[in-house]
C-alpha cells in the first residue's frame, strides 16, 4: 500500500443535522480470522444530532479531536472533550446526545 496523508481539520463543514462519515483508511490484517479489518474515519458532527440508537455488531472506538460531545452509553451519560477517547464493546446500545457546534465537533474512529 502506497503512504497517504492528509489534514483531519481541512473541509470540516458540519452538516446540517446528524453526522457525517468519512473513510480515511481500511484493510484486512494479514493472518488475522475472517473479519480482521481495520477501518479509520473522520466524523462530523453537526450541533443537532439525530436520536439514533445505535447497536453494532462490532466494537468501535472514538477520539474527540475538537470541541465536546455528550453520549448515552448503555444507561450512563459521557461527556468527551479534546483528546477523551471512548471504546464502546459490539451489541452495547449507545447514541449521540448533544455535540458543540463552536468549535465543530471532529472525532476520528476506528470501527471493526
Amino acid at each position: 500500500m502506497p503512504p497517504r496523508s492528509g489534514n483531519l481539520f481541512i473541509d470540516t463543514l458540519a452538516p446540517p443535522t446528524g453526522e457525517v462519515f468519512e473513510d480515511l483508511l481500511r484493510f484486512d490484517l494479514k493472518g488475522a480470522p475472517p473479519g480482521g479489518r481495520v477501518r479509520i474515519e473522520r466524523i462530523i458532527s453537526s450541533a443537532s444530532p439525530e436520536p439514533v440508537l445505535y447497536d453494532q455488531p462490532h466494537d468501535e472506538w472514538v477520539a474527540l479531536l475538537q470541541g465536546r460531545a455528550r453520549l448515552w452509553v448503555d444507561g450512563a451519560e459521557r461527556v468527551l472533550g479534546p483528546g477523551d477517547w471512548i471504546c464502546i464493546p459490539a451489541r452495547t446500545p449507545h447514541r449521540v446526545v448533544e455535540t458543540t457546534a463552536s468549535p465543530l465537533c471532529l472525532a476520528g474512529g476506528a470501527p471493526r
